[in-house]
């Protein structure tokens, strides 16, 4: 009993893959959810206190640092103008919080003094005074020793820089109290910062404006030290969704942290962006947001940090939160593996053995048919009505095919196969070289021939298919005792015009071994003309039938170059385009300049001799002759008919340079017009 392949295969998906498919995702579904919303909502809570406590004693720190510094001025324990105390007290301050990264103190009259950390292993005094150099800005750096600070080294630079012109000390001198301002500048740094800032008055005088000063670098320093989970990290983002810290265990004053970098730090962004950006409600609680990015689903927690409306946004990927749910996925599939082994054990046996090979053979077959290897068909039993029937009909149409071949070229059908191009009307221009060939003399021979004459040009036109294949060429058509063949469609073949040489070389050596005769036992000559150039390639004919083939100028004039090879007496004529294509490969003689007929514009033709690396005679004939050609154009005959008879004794006999003997002598004796430019005439096709 035979069944169809739809029944077959129908039953056995819905059977293995369909309920064990809805089972495991339904369980797994259900559970992934659930355990992913509450491992997101723990890991999010303990990032976001831990970061609220890091950046709430941060803060503290600055601000204590800023109320010890004061104090000192404000009890007269040293003056503002005091240099050497006022240093001590800057640096024992920066010694004694390492998350505070400037000291700042500006005075009205634009004077500035700052200490500065520089990372873990020092840092630099700054001072800009009228009596410094030109005020110039002054740099001294100090590196940490064990208990204490050692001077390295004092440099001066050019500045500009003002306080007066700065957010922390133009807000403030008027101000009584102190507060918290964004440092959007600071000498010789960019560096995104935080200034807790204030005004500093002893004996109820203005002295200046003093702050202390976080960078958002030494955040990042703390967050590279979190892990919200194996493969999360967490991000501070400032009141405008922008990032401004990001994990990087080695970011300091010295070592910026790494913007910009990795697909959480764009997920961050995008989350900021989203929540926070300038057309989004600002939210004031707790925020969560699922980004995909690159395909990969990330689930993003936002909880303000209180503190200049930053935010901490703890991002981890999906797939990460899975973890819990592991082992309840593990006895999934230990309850499903063994209805998967057995479902499985007995569709592989049913699809190999009713299936699989029947239609692995059946396509087999429709390969060799595409190929048009059709001779080894035969039909495939099988226990599947459809398949029988499929390879029934494959094994009838491979007999009507073995028929039809004969009379298409199977190479090119092979090719557009390959290529895709569709059995429609149509065409498109590409560079492509043509060639042409005749049999000399035919025409005489078909009538004393007759019939006979099939025989006759068998061996040639075998000789010529091969000759073509040989060389990737398409074999367009027979026409007669002619064929037309062109490089560079339906394949693409950037050296079409050398295998065009080629094959034109190779097709005159092979007429010439197969010793092929006419009825009075001469050699069959041929001639054959090249020429390369765009033309319009493709489908022409109309719906009904069609004819792939190549058409434009490049065309006929390879055709009116095959003809004239008869004036010259020689095989193989190309045109200018297919000696320039083919460059060096080839060994060409320039004969002459030629109106083909139907143009009245002369073309420079070149006689194919030999390929390159096969060449192994002398060149100097060639010389010769081309030497007599330039002559002949500069209207010097004598001398060119000179040149010509020696290019011919050169050779051994040359029928060209006998022609062009003769048209320089004839020249000589009765002068061209004086418009003449020494170009031939073809008064034939």
């Amino acid at each position: 009993m035979r069944v169809s392949v739809g029944i077959a295969v129908t039953m056995l998906v819905a059977l293995s893959i369909g309920l064990a498919t809805f089972v495991v995702h339904s369980l797994w579904w259900t559970t992934a959810r659930e355990n992913s919303r509450m491992l997101a909502a723990e890991i999010n809570s303990q990032i976001a206190n831990t970061v609220r406590i890091e950046v709430g004693l941060t803060l503290r720190s600055a601000e204590a640092a800023w109320a010890a510094v004061r104090t000192t001025f404000v009890q007269n324990v040293i003056t503002t103008r005091q240099a050497d105390k006022r240093e001590f007290v800057f640096l024992s301050q920066l010694q004694a919080q390492p998350n505070i990264s400037w000291i700042l103190f500006g005075w009205p009259d634009g004077d500035f003094f700052a200490a500065h950390r520089l990372g873990d292993s020092g840092l630099e005094m700054i001072e800009i005074d009228d009596e410094i150099r030109d005020r110039m800005l002054r740099r001294d750096r100090y590196i940490f020793i064990p208990g204490d600070i050692q001077f390295e080294e004092r440099e001066f630079t050019s500045t500009a820089y003002d306080p007066r012109d700065q957010a922390w000390f133009r807000n403030f001198i008027d101000r009584d109290a102190p507060d918290w301002i964004e440092a959007d500048s600071l000498p010789g740094s960019q560096k995104a910062a935080y200034a807790f800032a204030g005004p500093i008055d002893v004996n109820r005088r203005r002295q200046g404006v003093l702050a202390v000063v976080i960078e958002t670098d030494r955040l990042s320093r703390f967050l590279g030290t979190l892990r919200p989970g194996e493969f999360g990290a967490a991000f501070i983002l400032d009141a405008d969704g922008h990032v401004i810290a990001v994990p990087d265990p080695n970011a300091d004053e010295i070592t910026p942290a790494r913007m910009g970098e990795g697909h959480l730090y764009e997920v961050a962004k995008l989350a900021g962006d989203a929540l926070l950006g300038e057309n989004a409600d600002r939210a004031t609680a707790n925020s969560t947001i699922r980004i995909v990015d690159h395909d990969v689903p990330y689930a993003v927690a936002l909880t303000p940090l209180g503190f200049y409306g930053w935010r901490v946004a703890t991002v981890i990927p999906e797939s990460a939160f899975l973890s819990g749910i592991d082992k309840t996925l593990v006895n999934l599939i230990y309850v499903l593996i063994g209805v998967v082994i057995v479902a499985t054990g007995v569709a592989i046996w049913l699809v190999r053995s009713v299936v699989s090979n029947p239609l692995a053979r059946i396509v087999e077959d429709l390969n060799k048919v595409e190929r048009f290897d059709v001779e080894q068909i035969e039909r495939r039993p099988s226990n599947l009505s459809e398949l029988a029937n499929l390879s029934a009909a494959t094994a009838n149409m491979a007999a009507g095919l073995s028929a039809f071949r004969k009379y298409v070229p199977t190479d090119l059908v092979r090719n557009l196969v390959a290529e895709g191009i569709n059995t429609q009307p149509g065409g498109e221009v590409k560079l492509i070289s043509v060639l042409f060939c005749d049999v000399a003399g035919f025409t005489g021979l078909s009538e004393k021939l007759g019939p006979r004459i099939v025989q006759l040009m068998e061996p040639f036109f075998s000789a010529a298919s091969s000759a073509i294949a040989r060389h990737d060429g398409t074999i367009d058509k027979f026409m007669g005792d002619a064929v037309m063949a062109f490089w560079g469609a339906p394949r693409q073949d950037p050296d079409h015009a050398e295998n065009a040489c080629r094959a034109a070389l190779d097709l005159v050596a092979a007429v010439a071994a197969a010793d092929i005769r006419d009825d009075n036992g001469q050699p069959l000559r041929i001639r054959l003309g090249l020429n390369t150039g765009e033309a319009l390639v493709g489908n022409i004919g109309s719906d009904q039938r069609l004819n792939y083939t190549a058409i434009g100028d490049v065309v006929n004039v390879a055709s009116r170059l095959e003809g004239a090879n008869k004036a010259y007496g020689t095989s193989i004529l190309i045109g200018p385009a297919t000696r320039k294509a083919a460059g060096d490969t080839i060994v060409v003689r320039e004969l002459d300049t030629l109106a083909v007929f139907g143009r009245t514009e002369g073309l420079v033709i070149y006689e194919l001799i030999a390929m390159t690396g096969e060449f192994k005679g002398s060149t100097d004939w060639i010389e010769t002759y081309e030497k007599g050609l330039a002559h002949y154009r500069r209207k010097e005959f004598d001398r060119a008919a000179s040149a010509f008879q020696t290019a011919e004794k050169m050779r051994g006999g040359d029928p060209v340079s006998a022609i062009m003997k003769k048209r320089a002598l004839d020249f000589h004796t009765e002068p061209p017009p004086a418009d003449w430019a020494g170009v031939a005439i073809a008064d034939t096709k």
